[in-house]
């Protein structure tokens, strides 16, 4: 049953494969004739029609009227504000000082690189049984 799908999977693949050769040559082919494309006549429009002459339309005059005047806002005394404290700001800073760093040392780094091992190139001989003695 096994090798019955596995026929026909192998049929398709091939079916695929001649059929697809078949149609990238025809491809090429439609690819490489320049087909001759026929003019298309020109067409012709009507002319446009003329815009037509549109009324004027009037506007009505302004108003003579005076225009209203702003209402004058109420000026108030402007609140005084009690001085501000004055407070001594001391001419000098003092020096802050930091405490030591700890005297641990740093890792060293190695200046020589280790060797890299070697890998065999020749495989080792695996030994067999004797042949039988020949008659």
């Amino acid at each position: 049953m096994a090798s019955y799908h596995c026929s026909i999977v192998l049929s398709l693949a091939v079916m695929l494969s001649i059929s697809s050769i078949h149609i990238c040559l025809a491809a090429r082919n439609l690819l490489q004739i320049v087909p001759t494309i026929p003019s298309m006549p020109k067409a012709t429009l009507p002319p446009l029609p003329a815009m037509p002459t549109m009324p004027q339309a009037t506007l009505p005059p302004l108003p003579s009227t005076p225009l209203p005047t702003m209402p004058t806002i109420p000026r108030f005394p402007m609140p005084t504000l009690p001085p501000l404290p004055t407070t001594q700001i001391p001419s000098t800073v003092p020096k802050l000082t930091l405490p030591p760093l700890p005297a641990t040392s740093l890792p060293t780094i190695p200046t020589t690189i280790p060797s890299i091992p070697t890998i065999p190139t020749t495989m080792p001989r695996i030994p067999f049984f004797s042949p039988p003695p020949s008659n």
